[in-house]
């Protein structure tokens, strides 16, 4: 089983670190006051590189009424990736070869990730595991159980280090291959019972963070963290998780993100399962077992080759196209290749009907390139 290969457009090679003090300069941008992932790259893309988005920081701060703006020094980010080399860990630029293509290609994708482990696992299937904190038995023993099953199939397992159901999602998985996303630095654990889990992902599978390396997590890191783990994977499966919890803000990430969303049932009973039913109310795939996830991953069989060698005929034009694409967008911007996917048109067609809508102001370009209603 191969995942498809996926190249983020976001940024320019030639825009890419080439050396250490290219890195430098890449780092110090991504830690500047008020830059962040889609800044990041709207500045890149607009001034070429990362050297002359940096040395227009003060100007276009100074526009915004900021007069003493500094971008972030050359002596912290040397710090940081001194500190970075010292735990072990690697930078992953985003456009890179090496670079997660699942994650690159959602709209705020971070522009620098540290690495500890295998970058490669990336670039396999993968499945997110989100749930309470305070799972039940029976919720930890599904999440082991399917995380094992999905391992055995080739599967990665991707989850946020936390107690519960991610710290079974991670042990069961850990000889097939699991990823955690951590809402610190990649070298700071939390919580510290997890410490010589950690230390096996590490070893045979793959740590990430956004974060500075040393820096411990607070809670507004978690929700930039969970939109990484979704970001990540194919699908996102909830196991337990109440109606307001952050496992069902992971869900709405993976939703705006183009992922499948799944969940498993529980008793209406448990209030920590009341998330996971209003999932499935809502549409998402029920899940049983690692059967139903693959199922629902699955590709259609490909054609034989001698019908790829007919001609076919373009299909009539859709009338309703115009109606069935403004009802998959909302406030919340869509990125162009999804709309394509999900309006299952040839693209060529999508893309004439979405700039007769842009130009009718009925949708907008937002920054980024995604899409949402005007």
């Amino acid at each position: 089983m191969s995942a498809i290969p996926l190249r983020s457009a976001k940024i320019p090679d030639s825009a890419l670190p080439n050396d250490e003090e290219e890195q430098l300069d890449w780092l110090r941008l991504f830690r500047s006051r008020r830059v962040g992932p889609v800044t990041f790259i709207r500045l890149v893309r607009e001034h070429g590189n990362v050297a002359a988005a940096l040395a227009a920081l003060p100007e276009i701060a100074a526009k915004s009424g900021v007069l003493d703006y500094q971008p972030a020094s050359r002596e912290m980010a040397m710090e940081e990736i001194a500190a970075g080399r010292a735990a072990g860990a690697q930078m992953l630029f985003l456009g890179a070869a090496n670079y997660p293509p699942q994650l690159a290609m959602i709209q705020d994708p971070p522009a620098v990730l540290w690495a500890l482990g295998d970058p490669m696992l990336a670039f396999r299937p993968t499945v997110a595991f989100v749930g309470a904190r305070n799972s039940s038995s029976l919720g930890r023993r599904m999440s082991a159980k399917l995380a094992k099953e999905l391992s055995q199939e080739g599967f990665v397992v991707v989850s946020g280090l936390a107690r519960g159901i991610d710290t079974e999602a991670h042990q069961a998985a850990l000889e097939g291959g699991t990823i955690a996303v951590q809402a610190g630095g990649v070298d700071t654990v939390y919580p510290r019972e997890n410490g010589d889990l950690a230390v096996q992902i590490g070893g045979k599978g793959l740590r990430l963070s956004e974060m500075p390396i040393g820096m411990s997590p607070i809670a507004r890191h978690f929700p930039r963290r969970n939109r990484i783990i979704s970001g990540l994977s194919q699908a996102i499966v909830v196991i337990e998780g109440a109606s307001k919890s952050g496992s069902l803000i992971t869900a709405k990430n993976a939703l705006d993100q183009g992922r499948e969303v799944m969940a498993v049932p529980g008793s209406p009973m448990d209030g920590r399962a009341a998330g996971c039913n209003m999932l499935i109310r809502d549409g998402a795939t029920l899940v049983r077992s690692a059967a139903d996830i693959i199922e629902a991953l699955s590709l259609p069989p490909e054609e034989p080759p001698v019908m790829r060698q007919i001609p076919q005929a373009p299909p009539p034009p859709d009338k309703k196209l115009p109606l069935r694409l403004l009802s998959l967008l909302g406030p919340s911007p869509v990125p162009e290749d999804i709309l394509v996917r999900q309006s299952h048109r040839p693209a060529q067609e999508v893309l004439s009907v979405l700039l007769d809508l842009e130009v009718s102001k009925k949708i907008s370009r937002l920054a980024g390139g995604g899409i949402a209603t005007s």
